[in-house]
């Protein structure tokens, strides 16, 4: 009996811990995941910064960083597409299986010394009225914009996950949160 006992202990405390004690499930990514659902990839008329025509399916088969906003690239702007350039970086042999894209909301104009230093990323031209429909934003920050955040679609096309406000900045902590998401995903997934 004592063989017997010592044998089924370690099974009765397992269910025991599992369904009377119930483990916690701690969220482990940074990012907001996204039902793919919910915010399929819209139809637009995006072109290259030339005028032909190109869209998100252009880089389908690799992951996608995708930051949103106006020709006008302030500073906050200017940080995103360097921390994206950096997050990129620091996937190391990895790194070829992610695109950086800029869709830029207007016809105006960029900034040629701009262009210059964020060479590598994809700049596309899109209609604002569809991606401000397209894009979910944080409902409990009210004066939340698709700019204020950057992107991840995989590599079949699917919107998966939004990094929160201010974390693909200058801020090396909310930067090593967001690489953490990107390198447990690239490590999780076969494809891309």
């Amino acid at each position: 009996m004592a063989v017997l006992a010592v044998c089924a202990a370690p099974l009765i405390a397992s269910y025991f811990m599992y369904y009377v004690v119930k483990p916690k499930g701690g969220v482990t990514n940074y990012g907001t995941l996204i039902d793919p659902r919910l915010h399929p990839i819209p139809p637009m008329a995006s072109t290259t910064l030339d005028g032909k025509p190109a869209t998100l399916d252009n880089y389908k088969g690799k992951w996608i960083m995708l930051k949103v906003g106006p020709s006008e690239c302030l500073q906050q702007c200017q940080d995103q597409l360097f921390a994206m350039r950096q997050l990129r970086t620091m996937q190391g042999k990895e790194m070829e299986r992610i695109e950086r894209v800029w869709m830029i909301t207007d016809g105006e104009p960029l900034d040629t010394v701009l262009m210059r230093v964020n060479d590598g990323t994809r700049m596309l031209r899109a209609p604002a009225a569809v991606i401000d429909k397209w894009l979910p934003l944080d409902k409990a920050a009210p004066a939340d914009n698709v700019a204020d955040h950057v992107y991840l679609i995989d590599p079949l096309g699917n919107l998966m996950m939004r990094f929160p406000k201010g974390a693909v900045s200058s801020d090396t902590e909310k930067v090593r949160k967001v690489h953490k998401d990107l390198y447990k995903l690239l490590k999780a997934s076969a494809i891309g």
